[in-house]
């Protein structure tokens, strides 16, 4: 089952003033992204987090999932709780890359 816009819009409310908030559709799923970092991905309705060692107190009570076939273990983080989700991405967004602009091919 793939995430709702309405799920995806949600997650976004709830995680309002942590960052620029916007987010993509990707392989049927969604990416979270704040300030142009990929920080939350969105599958089935649930939001994961990549487990890093910068997170281990702060989800120390989070489930553990996969959010697709093939994936590593990521934290399964409680969107509903919004104080955890915001202190989630404060501790991820300082971390988190931005992607890698891609080359066009001609």
């Amino acid at each position: 089952m793939a995430s709702t816009i309405d799920f995806i819009e949600y997650v976004c409310d709830q995680i309002a003033g942590a960052g620029e908030i916007r987010y993509r559709k990707m392989f049927g799923e969604y990416m979270v992204y704040v300030n142009d970092k990929p920080i939350l991905l969105v599958c089935d309705n649930t939001v994961f987090v990549k487990i890093l060692p910068c997170l281990d107190e702060t989800m120390q009570e989070a489930d553990k999932g996969y959010p697709y076939d093939g994936a590593k273990e990521h934290y399964v983080l409680d969107i509903d709780n919004a104080k955890l989700s915001k202190q989630a991405i404060a501790i991820l967004e300082p971390v988190t890359p931005l992607p890698k602009l891609r080359k066009k091919v001609n």
